[in-house]
């Protein structure tokens, strides 16, 4: 795969790991929650719940970042992305109004979503590229 290619793969993959670990915050409890979303986040299995989330959002930072360093985790890395990211989008799409916060996310993730499609593009664009090694 060309050096050129390669890089935008890594980029597009280190933008959508930033957007998906700065969520990872929330696992610090409700305080940061809601000040990352704009609600209340109040009792406990609303906590726990939206603590979880943020633990799975830094997860998939992380593997994000990974794909981008490691080619053999990066298939994995665009498809989880592209899952996470395709579904809350068609989940945002299919309600509303939200508030100012919530709007930042669903744009932030339109951003994410554009950095994996161009890197799963480039990827695939790539491997039809490179000759077969059991040829």
């Amino acid at each position: 795969m060309k050096f050129g290619m390669e890089r935008v793969i890594q980029g597009g993959l280190i933008v959508a790991g930033v957007i998906h670990v700065l969520p990872f915050v929330g696992v610090m409890g409700s305080a940061r929650l809601s000040a990352l979303y704009g609600i209340p986040v109040e009792g406990p299995d609303l906590v726990l719940l939206m603590r979880h989330r943020a633990s799975l959002f830094g997860i998939l930072g992380v593997l994000l970042f990974a794909g981008a360093v490691r080619a053999n985790v990066r298939a994995a890395a665009l498809a989880a992305g592209l899952a996470s990211t395709a579904s809350f989008l068609v989940l945002a799409g299919s309600g509303g109004p939200y508030n100012d916060r919530i709007v930042t996310v669903v744009w932030a993730d339109v951003a994410a979503l554009g950095a994996l499609l161009i890197a799963a593009i480039l990827q695939l664009r790539g491997r039809r590229r490179e000759p077969r090694a059991d040829v």
